[in-house]
């Protein structure tokens, strides 16, 4: 677990959760469990991503993948045990209102299970070799990539109870643009960076045969859609003022990135 969670990657979600609590008047033990739980699921998911019997990766992180480390069982395993710890950690407890605490487990198991990024990976799999329209293709990645992305600034916002339903729709809104966005740029990359840059094996898309934003629009078209969903992203927090400056800077990130 320590091997697969703790030695390199981005940490872009819990950055998210930290980022969005700072609009409101966050309980910060309740943000640091959940930059801890969101990291966690996300780390499960590549653990499990890179088996053989989905994207059969080698490299992960600059370093052999948890399977290729330690064998195919324990990296099962290990999915398995940061899955679950990632809900201890969250429901532990702390000086959140109950209800909120609530709202915040019931976020992060919808956006990991069959209506989030779970649902999502297996309808990629079941388009491996297929062309998919724009429309479908938003709607896989607004699963597998964007669940967990949206999951973390509503955990961080979450974490605020001065913030109202109004204001937390307006934040998912800003993460579904941010979550397809990152996405794009993942495309992108996977055409054009090397596998040194990117930690992982560059062309893996590709070599799979899978639908991507590349294969749909064209690589310059791609990168292009990604600005533009980042620019209505960042719009719309323009009602939080300078409290949002560290969300604009990661949206800015997650166009910008070369990894």
């Amino acid at each position: 677990m320590r091997y697969a969670a703790l030695d390199g990657g981005k940490r872009l979600r819990p950055m998210l959760v930290l980022a969005a609590s700072e609009l409101g008047e966050a309980v910060h033990e309740a943000v640091e469990q959940a930059m801890a739980a969101i990291e966690m699921i996300h780390v499960y998911s590549l653990v499990h991503d890179d088996m053989p019997a989905m994207d059969n990766d080698s490299l992960r992180r600059g370093k052999p993948t948890c399977h290729i480390k330690y064998g195919e069982a324990t990296a099962l395993l290990t999915g398995d045990a940061l899955q679950t710890q990632a809900f201890d950690v969250l429901s532990r407890p702390t000086e959140l209102p109950a209800a909120r605490q609530l709202a915040m487990l019931s976020v992060l198991a919808k956006a990991g299970g069959s209506r989030g990024m779970a649902g999502g990976q297996a309808i990629d799999l079941a388009n491996v070799g297929k062309q998919m329209v724009q429309a479908d293709l938003e709607q896989m990645h607004s699963l597998k990539t964007g669940a967990l992305i949206r999951a973390a600034v509503l955990l961080g916002a979450t974490a605020c109870p001065d913030l109202s339903d109004a204001e937390l729709s307006v934040l998912d809104a800003y993460a579904a643009k941010l979550g397809l966005a990152f996405q794009v740029i993942d495309d992108v990359l996977d055409c054009e960076a090397d596998t040194a840059t990117l930690g992982k094996t560059a062309g893996k898309d590709a070599d799979n045969d899978k639908p991507t934003y590349v294969k749909l629009m064209g690589l310059e078209a791609a990168r292009s859609y990604a600005h533009k969903l980042v620019a209505e992203a960042v719009a719309l927090l323009e009602p939080f003022g300078d409290k949002a400056l560290r969300l604009r800077q990661l949206a800015e990130f997650a166009v910008a990135r070369k990894y």
